[in-house]
C-alpha cells in the first residue's frame, strides 16, 4: 500500500508559478513511479507528467512541456511539480498517482491516487 498527499495547490494569476508537493508513505515507495494528472470540471483525468522510479527520466503532456518540472526526492518520499508561466487551461485539480515499476502515461495504469489538490489560474 502507498498513502500519497499533495498539498502546494492555490489561486493564482496567469503567468505565475506554484508548486505542488505529494508526500508518499508506505513501502517500497522508491520502486514506485510518480505521476501527476488534472482534472478539470466537465473533463476526463488527463496525464500531466511522470517520473520514474530512479528520476533519471521523465516525461509530459505537450500541453504542459517547456512550463512544468516534475521531479522526486526519494529520501524525503516526495514528489514535487514544479509549474511556471500558468495559463487559465491549467484550472484543474491535480492528482498526485503512483505506479508500480515502469513509467507510464495512462490514467488507468495507476495503482494508487492521492486526493487531489485545487488549482486555479485566473485571467
Amino acid at each position: 500500500q502507498v498513502q500519497l498527499v499533495e498539498s502546494g495547490g492555490g489561486l493564482v494569476q496567469a503567468g505565475g508559478s506554484l508548486r505542488l508537493s505529494c508526500a508518499a508513505s508506505g513501502r517500497a515507495y522508491s520502486r514506485y513511479a510518480m505521476g501527476w494528472f488534472r482534472q478539470a470540471p466537465g473533463k476526463e483525468r488527463e496525464f500531466v507528467a511522470a517520473v520514474s522510479w530512479s528520476g533519471g527520466s521523465t516525461n509530459y503532456a505537450d500541453a504542459v512541456k517547456g512550463r512544468f518540472t516534475i521531479s522526486r526526492d526519494n529520501a524525503k518520499n516526495t514528489v514535487y511539480l514544479q509549474m511556471n508561466s500558468l495559463k487559465p487551461e491549467d484550472t484543474a485539480v491535480y492528482y498526485c498517482a503512483a505506479k508500480y515499476g515502469s513509467s507510464w502515461s495512462d490514467v488507468r495504469k495507476s495503482d494508487y491516487w492521492g486526493q487531489g489538490t485545487q488549482v486555479t489560474v485566473s485571467s
